[in-house]
């Protein structure tokens, strides 16, 4: 169990100071209501588990979802938009070893096809059945995989924790660990899984999420919840700057617990879960050696924090710095520079892992006190000293390996 630091801790902080317990041990399952599966169906060259299957037993099926801005979005983030609009789904299936983007018509179709078939398996409507996928863009779904994938996955829908780690292991990728998290209210729980380990940048950071709560909530209220909680988690989740075509957070209700939580109190929960699962994700980022908390305080807005946090973030040149172990805070105020934000660059501080190497625009104390070597964290701190807003954004430094993956990801 760790103490996951939740919206009323401020967006960035690192250590609690509100908060609620979250067990990364359970998932998808932890939620009363949910069962789940993980199967392989044969998507994936290398074998292993590739088709996952989490399914709302109600008695409600209450849903919302949050996707991708990327216009060049994958065919099943069309068909489970048309799903969420309505607030109620009762399946979300969804695959490893190709995303089923850029595959027209016939990947819409393909798309359709693969709900319908969860639909026929659980006696539901194919309108009731959201649709993920993951992987290789530009080429179509093997549809004789599905056909055989989806019976067997619904033979294995099971209830537990074990189920629920089946799921989350079913969606990997290039990711080496499957993503669980889990929190508790007063009688409800929320649970959740995802994946993704690059592409991973804002709107939403890249990835497939699926989240379960007992609670009895209506689709309204789970979609404000959840949108707060992806704007201070999964948004401020930036490793590489890449956004995927097939980003998809899905939130299902059962109802199953009877209990009706504040609106607070469930956001606070569902906060904490997908903040762990979003340090998994950077953790687990292509390559990384280094987790980093870039926090911007003393902005005139959260608005102008964010951008800041996310320049420094985004800076190849700091981010290679880092792997090297150089606590180069020159590109940390190259990086403020380019921004929109309002600040006196006289007055700019800067502090690396509790070291303000950076005072008031330049030089502060020495560089050789910061010793990045010796812990994958990495905290850094940007003073604009205009304001009282804040905000942070997690990142990973840019290695060798991540170059390597990615160079060779097709083939």
């Amino acid at each position: 169990m760790t103490e996951i630091p939740s919206a009323a801790a401020g967006p960035g902080d690192r250590g609690p100071v509100h908060t609620v317990p979250v067990s990364t041990e359970a998932g998808v399952c932890a939620a009363a209501g949910f069962t789940a599966a993980g199967v392989e169906a044969g998507f994936k060259k290398s074998g292993g588990t590739d088709l996952a299957l989490v399914v709302n037993n109600g008695p409600e099926h209450a849903v919302a979802a949050q996707f991708t801005s990327n216009r060049v979005a994958a065919a099943p983030v069309h068909w489970s938009r048309e799903v969420a609009r309505q607030g109620n789904a009762r399946a979300v299936v969804l695959n490893s070893g190709g995303a089923n983007a850029c595959t027209g018509p016939e990947g819409f179709q393909n798309a359709h096809t693969t709900a319908e078939l969860v639909a026929q398996g659980l006696g539901i409507g194919a309108g009731d059945v959201l649709v993920c996928s993951t992987g290789l863009i530009g080429e179509q779904l093997p549809m004789d995989v599905v056909r055989r994938g989806v019976p067997e996955a619904v033979a294995a829908l099971a209830a537990g924790q074990q189920a629920g780690l089946s799921a989350a292991t079913a969606i990997m990728t290039t990711d080496t660990v499957p993503k669980q998290a889990c929190a508790g209210g007063s009688g409800w729980t929320v649970g959740g899984m995802a994946k993704g380990a690059g592409m991973l940048a804002p709107g939403l950071a890249t990835m497939l999420v699926v989240l379960t709560t007992d609670a009895l909530l209506p689709a309204d209220s789970l979609s404000a919840a959840l949108g707060q909680a992806c704007r201070v988690t999964f948004n401020r989740t930036d490793s590489d700057g890449c956004m995927s075509t097939n980003d998809t957070v899905v939130l299902m209700a059962s109802g199953a617990s009877g209990r009706v939580p504040e609106q607070e109190e469930f956001t606070r929960a569902l906060t904490a879960v997908c903040h762990s699962l979003a340090q998994q994700l950077i953790t687990d980022a292509e390559g990384a050696a280094h987790d980093i908390a870039v926090t911007t305080v003393g902005a005139a807005t959260e608005t102008e924090a964010e951008d800041v946090s996310r320049a420094v973030a985004r800076s190849n040149l700091f981010k290679t710095a880092v792997f090297g172990n150089d606590p180069n805070w020159g590109r940390v105020l190259s990086a403020v520079g380019t921004t929109q934000a309002q600040f006196d660059p006289d007055r700019l501080d800067v502090t690396i892992n509790g070291v303000t190497v950076c005072r008031n625009g330049a030089i502060g104390d020495p560089r050789e006190g910061v010793d990045l070597a010796a812990s994958r964290a990495v905290d850094v701190e940007i003073d604009l000293k205009t304001g009282d807003a804040r905000a942070t954004v997690w990142t990973n430094d840019l290695t060798h390996d991540y170059v390597e993956e990615n160079s060779a990801y097709s083939s």
